[in-house]
């Protein structure tokens, strides 16, 4: 429950973040009633709404970097899965919590991306071909049945 809420708070800080993100088009549309900005205000204003926009997505980027540890923590407690993709989604989220610290995670965010598609990546591949593993998933249920 703690890595949906994680997930879910991440897309809507991101998807809020997005509403700075169109806002200069809006500033710097030439509208009638913007007239009384000068043209230095209205691009300052711009620039403000872009770097606010900037920061609700770093804070996204931290919520999914706490949702990846918490998700691949429990890849690698359960049977179901291998392992090595817990242990990959796990790595993709210490590299989304370099955005803790914004000029950190600027520097680093070629490299996370990279190792976060992996993670992801991997992870999506193997539920489409193999899925998870059905008998220890009927074991295990079957044993919580009798608890």
């Amino acid at each position: 429950m703690l890595a949906a809420f994680l997930g879910f708070a991440g897309c809507v800080i991101k998807t809020f973040s997005r509403v700075f993100f169109i806002t200069p088009l809006f500033v710097l549309g030439g509208a009638h009633y913007l007239s009384v900005f000068g043209a230095e205000q209205l691009q300052a204003l711009a620039l403000l709404f872009l770097k606010v926009n900037d920061r609700g997505a770093a804070m996204a980027l931290v919520f999914f970097g706490f949702y990846a540890l918490l998700t691949g923590y429990l890849i690698i407690r359960s049977t179901f899965l291998p392992r090595i993709l817990g242990a990959l989604g796990m790595f993709g989220g210490l590299g989304w919590l370099s955005f803790l610290y914004l000029p950190l995670g600027h520097i680093l965010f070629p490299y996370v991306v990279a190792l976060a598609l992996l993670g992801a990546g991997a992870l999506i591949a193997w539920l489409l071909v193999f899925g998870v593993n059905e008998q220890r998933w009927k074991e295990q249920a079957s044993a919580a049945m009798g608890k």
